[in-house]
């Protein structure tokens, strides 16, 4: 069974920088995407960003686009969320995840799923 682990999450004052990292315990290149997700009490889970391994094509949901970087070490297939000027409304639990394709960063199409990092903006 794959087993994600991500790291990396902190608190951080708005403006500044946390890069989070996940690392799969076995890849296969048919789980081709790995996403970036979070989730806040009593919200829906939403996905963050993506990077699909074939071509290295990136998604990223719009409030994220010129502040959020994905990428991905191929060597080990680590994957990278950076994060710059963080916003409180950035603060969640950032959840690493696996798909076939990324599937327009829908939720359901996913998994395994890692147990998550905190990342705490402070106002």
């Amino acid at each position: 069974q794959v087993h994600l682990v991500e790291s990396g999450g902190g608190s951080v004052q708005t403006g500044g920088s946390v890069k989070l990292s996940c690392t799969p315990s076995l890849y296969t290149s048919r789980r081709a995407c790995m996403a970036w997700f979070r989730q806040v009490p009593g919200k829906e889970r939403e996905g963050v960003a993506a990077i699909f391994h074939g071509d290295g094509m990136t998604l990223y949901t719009d409030s994220v686009k010129g502040r959020f970087t994905i990428s991905q070490v191929n060597a080990n297939n680590t994957v990278y969320l950076q994060m710059n000027n963080l916003k409180p409304e950035d603060s969640a639990t950032y959840i690493c995840a696996m798909g076939d394709y990324c599937y327009g960063l829908l939720p359901r199409h996913f998994g395994p799923w890692g147990q998550g990092t905190q990342v705490t903006v402070s106002s």
